[in-house]
């Protein structure tokens, strides 16, 4: 049989757009001037953040300005105040208005938007000199930016967001007035601005300083890498190397998630990115169009907890726990990768369960021919991992090098590949530079939305550091009743649902400043078999990005289920249910480990120790998988859910059970339970199916 290449879906161009809407809202559409107006800002926005990670040496509070003037600019060229599909309103009034398309009023406010953004750098001495006593014309470029930034925001990602910083803003205003339970002692206007506008503890923070210096650059080396074509290239590498098996197009499809998302840190970016190709490819091979949408929105998600890359968030949790980019990296590898592999069980359970089979042979892409045809995208990423964790460099300069390499490999590609087959060198060189600079133009036009989240949650930190902070502490803790259990339920139902209206990095943002503090300060009275519990703020943290990151695919909102169900063409809401019971899976690690550390290789520093602790992880995942699947071998009994419960809790937290007999040095023998409760589960499992197999004594007998 004539091999068939299973071939990128071209149609894949729409739901890109759809992802432009979704996650970015920089519209597909524009045209005329707007168009190359936007093309040329976003790329000399590319420019300067590359400039400034090499370069250009000046201040980081004018890097953040800078950065936030691009972005805001953007997004005011680019989406127009009401969006609406057809109006029957006159000419006149639809200018005035915006109400469908980008007018003139909106090139007006993006421009005096920029310019607020700016005026801290424009009048920097100035502001210095008056620290904390704004003028007039600070309060009013000031007032004109908070205003400005939520209404960019709201364009962007929706309305959640504003409404919520707005909420803190009226706190701190009204504070005084109300009830003694809840009062606060408030702000006066000129401080309010002063806090937001002319210092580094609102607006211009931590958040919005990560966008400008690391988070850019990442989310530009993705998009670049896309555009190269490295997306596609690991995707068909999964599916050559793993479409054979039962299943085979979902664990590719797993697999080439992890790869993607591994690079871009964006769950919805993933799911249109690879989705086009794998989704199609599991209906074909049997599975139904709700679970092979939530296979891939399930997978998706998790790239963004996938070293080395990650989410944008995961570049703030370094800052705020003040450790280098690498320590996150470490912390996060046990449970992401643990998390996948139980997601690769989960897709052999559901194809056992609904009797499928592997592609054949003759429908895959030849592996070596594969691999051979895309090396070269391995060089950007050999060179990202050598950065961060041989020469242990910042994460910044990290990226940078790996970008430099691959803008290389971008122009350099179509000029051998001319050399090759005798094409014009020439136009193959100008081939080149034409992906680089609109891939160059992409990044920038990708990141309006995460630097406008980052800026407005600047906001709410802003407010929360005004001394609000320790009343939403105070609150918290009494509606927790000082019960750290309560305080981990309320955190990860209040994270999810943030996260059904907020980015991932403004979700994080928020939960990890009220409640990860807390957190921390209520496991210092906690004993477990008599040690004490010290949850390390790594931990704290990274449960509520944790938390943060399932709320995409979390209905009734989850836009990567949307984009995933799209391409589907499957009901959004039966894809979000599938995916988020795919995702429980992911939900019992960071439960897991803000109890057990170990998880998190806080405090493991050799490397067997560290990957001992990642396979009894991984099979904790599997039984939890199979427990929230019910199926192990064959459909579980109660008795047998009851041994992969007991078996989850005890392969995820061992000391758990040695700490009745056993110092906590001894846990790791704990181990040898859980293990030995799965074994005897895959018996009692394996014993019945052949029972039920055998045929009956009397056709045996005769």
């Amino acid at each position: 049989m004539p091999h068939k290449t299973i071939e990128h879906d071209p149609s894949g161009d729409k739901y890109k757009e759809k992802l432009a809407a979704a996650e970015h809202g920089l519209r597909g559409d524009t045209v005329g001037v707007t168009r190359t107006i936007t093309v040329i800002i976003a790329f000399c926005w590319s420019l300067f953040q590359l400039a400034s990670a090499s370069v250009l040496l000046i201040d980081t509070v004018y890097i953040r300005a800078i950065h936030l003037a691009f972005a805001i600019s953007l997004v005011y060229l680019n989406i127009p105040m009401i969006r609406t599909a057809g109006t029957s309103w006159r000419w006149d009034l639809r200018i005035l208005l915006a109400m469908n398309r980008v007018t003139v009023l909106d090139y007006i406010l993006g421009i005096i938007a920029a310019f607020s953004a700016l005026y801290i750098v424009l009048d920097y001495t100035g502001i210095a000199s008056r620290a904390g006593v704004p003028n007039m014309r600070d309060i009013v470029f000031g007032g004109m930016l908070v205003v400005l930034l939520l209404e960019a925001t709201r364009r962007v990602i929706g309305p959640a967001l504003p409404v919520i910083a707005s909420i803190f803003i009226l706190y701190v205003f009204t504070g005084p007035y109300l009830p003694d339970f809840i009062a606060f002692k408030g702000a006066s206007l000129s401080r309010f601005i002063s806090q937001m506008t002319m210092d580094t503890e609102g607006i211009y923070g931590v958040p919005l300083h990560v966008s400008a210096t690391v988070v850019f650059l990442f989310v530009l080396f993705g998009t670049m890498l896309e555009r190269a074509g490295g997306g596609s290239f690991f995707i068909k590498l999964a599916i050559s190397g793993l479409g054979g098996f039962r299943g085979g197009a979902a664990k590719a499809a797993v697999l080439g998630s992890a790869l993607t998302g591994a690079v871009s840190g964006s769950s919805i970016a993933n799911v249109v990115t690879t989705g086009t190709f794998t989704i199609p490819l599991m209906k074909q091979v049997g599975y139904p169009a709700p679970k092979a949408a939530a296979v891939e929105v399930a997978a998706s998600i998790n790239g963004q907890l996938a070293p080395p890359v990650m989410g944008a968030a995961a570049f703030i949790i370094a800052e705020y726990v003040n450790v280098p980019y690498i320590e996150v990296v470490k912390a996060a590898a046990v449970p992401a990768f643990a998390s996948y592999a139980a997601l690769l069980w989960i897709t052999h359970v559901e194809a056992c369960k609904l009797g499928l089979r592997g592609l054949s042979r003759s429908e895959l892409p030849p592996f070596w021919e594969t691999l051979r045809g895309g090396l070269h995208f391995l060089v950007p990423l050999g060179m990202l991992l050598y950065e961060l964790v041989i020469a242990q460099h910042s994460a910044e300069l990290a990226v940078f090098r790996a970008i430099v390499i691959l803008a290389i490999i971008m122009v350099g590609q179509p000029v051998i590949l001319a050399a090759l087959t005798g094409g014009s060198k020439r136009r193959a060189l100008g081939q080149g530079f034409r992906t680089l600079f609109f891939a160059m133009s992409g990044g920038g036009s990708n990141m309006a939305g995460v630097a406008m989240a980052t800026a407005s949650a600047g906001i709410i930190v802003g407010c929360v550091s005004l001394g609000l902070g320790q009343q939403i502490t105070s609150f918290v803790e009494v509606l927790s009743h000082g019960n750290i259990f309560l305080l981990l339920l309320i955190t990860a139902a209040a994270s999810l649902l943030l996260g059904m209206g907020l980015p991932t990095t403004a979700n994080y943002i928020i939960m990890a400043s009220l409640t990860a503090p807390i957190l921390v300060n209520l496991a210092s009275g906690v004993t477990i078999h008599g040690v004490a519990l010290a949850v390390p703020l790594m931990a704290a943290h990274l449960y509520c990005f944790y938390f943060g990151i399932l709320a995409d695919d979390t209905p009734p909102v989850g836009l990567a289920a949307y984009a995933a169900a799209a391409i589907a063409d499957a009901s959004p809401i039966a894809t979000g249910i599938q995916g988020f019971f795919y995702d429980i899976r992911t939900a019992i690690l960071p439960l897991m480990f803000i109890f057990n550390h170990d998880l998190i290789l806080w405090g493991i520093t050799s490397l067997p120790e560290a990957l001992f602790i990642f396979a009894m992880t991984v099979i904790g995942c599997m039984a939890f998988a199979s427990l929230t699947q019910g199926w192990f071998f064959a459909a579980n009994t109660l008795l047998e859910g009851a041994l992969l419960a007991a078996s989850t809790v005890i392969m995820l937290f061992p000391a758990l059970l040695t700490g009745f007999f056993l110092p906590h040095e001894d846990r790791y023998w704990g181990y040898l339970v859980g293990i030995a409760l799965l074994a005897l589960t895959a018996g009692m499992q394996r014993a019945r199916t052949a029972r039920r197999s055998a045929p009956p004594l009397t056709e045996a007998a005769s």
